[in-house]
């Protein structure tokens, strides 16, 4: 499963980056690469939500590993 943590992490970082950039520049990587809201940007906009839905489950991960090792 650490993989897809892995994979999870990364696709928020790149969300994170994107959303930088449209805050900063008013410029939306997704949108310029695959249209603005077209049927696959929206699946991309989706599985980087999701993602970041699945990365909350770290924060409980996170606290009980850092339990154990006291």
């Amino acid at each position: 499963m650490k993989w897809f943590d892995n994979t999870a992490l990364t696709l928020v970082i790149v969300g994170a980056v994107n959303w930088l950039l449209v805050g900063i520049f008013r410029f939306d990587v997704v949108a310029f690469l695959f249209g603005n809201l077209s049927w696959f940007s929206r699946i991309v906009y989706a599985i980087v939500g999701l993602c970041g839905l699945y990365l909350i489950s770290l924060y409980g991960r996170i606290s009980s590993t850092s339990g154990m090792e006291s």
